[in-house]
């Protein structure tokens, strides 16, 4: 029985490593392409700010075709479904009608996901659904994927948590109610290493930067935070 062709939601960090792994051990389904969207205006990944050049070197780790949608810095929500629907419509005349994703626990945002996919007739997959987020920082010891702090949501942590590589140690200097795996946007990684790499990425650090969002004025609680980001850079 032929494996169904799948695009994989991509952000480059563990979560989305994970679901990678999970999917290619199930046996179902084939990853054809990774999905991410990327800021057009610095040539990063939206929220992760990872260079885009490093987000190549993933999908060439992988052997995976790497399909990206270029986005303002700020867009609006019609705006963001647009893009994606034309893309999604794109890769279903490519055989492509579904779609998996890393999210863990967030029943919103799986709802709507599941309500955009469903306008285009995408399925969506949700390999890690309702995981303990503690086992999976062991599981992704286990599997060899070696994933590192990019970016911490100051409500939550501070920018010394930056540079980390997540393993048990980082778990254990957690403060309480921060989810393991970042869950609640506490803070985010980029994957470096993994079993399924055929070499490790070569990266760098660069300078550290501070981010204040300033919400709308309907949203004020949402984005009325700022964050800490530290720039990788491919190494010399």
């Amino acid at each position: 029985m032929d494996k169904i062709k799948t695009v994989l939601n991509w952000s480059s960090g563990k979560d989305a490593a994970l679901a990678y792994h999970v999917l290619q051990q199930g046996g179902i389904y084939h990853v054809d392409c990774l999905l991410t969207t990327v800021n057009n205006e610095h040539d990063r990944i939206v929220m992760h700010g990872v260079r885009e050049q490093l987000l190549d070197a993933q999908a060439l780790a992988m052997g995976v075709k790497s399909r990206k949608i270029y986005l303002p810095a700020a867009p609006d929500d019609s705006t963001y479904k647009n893009a994606m629907q034309q893309t999604l419509t794109e890769l279903k005349h490519e055989g492509i009608s579904t779609a998996a994703f890393g999210d863990i626990f967030l029943e919103d945002l799986k709802q709507y996901r599941e309500q955009q996919l469903a306008t285009v007739g995408f399925d969506a997959v949700f390999p890690l659904w309702k995981q303990d987020t503690r086992k999976m920082i062991a599981i992704l010891e286990q599997t060899g994927i070696q994933a590192m702090v990019i970016c911490v949501n100051e409500k939550f942590l501070g920018k010394e948590f930056l540079g980390r590589t997540i393993d048990r140690s980082f778990l254990n200097d957690l403060p309480d109610g921060v989810d393991p795996c970042g869950e609640n946007g506490e803070f985010h990684t980029y994957v470096y290493n993994a079993l399924y790499f055929k070499l490790p990425i070569a990266i760098q650090q660069g300078e550290v930067v501070y981010k204040n969002y300033t919400p709308a004025q309907n949203d004020a609680d949402k984005w009325n935070t700022g964050f800490w980001f530290l720039d990788l850079l491919p190494a010399e």
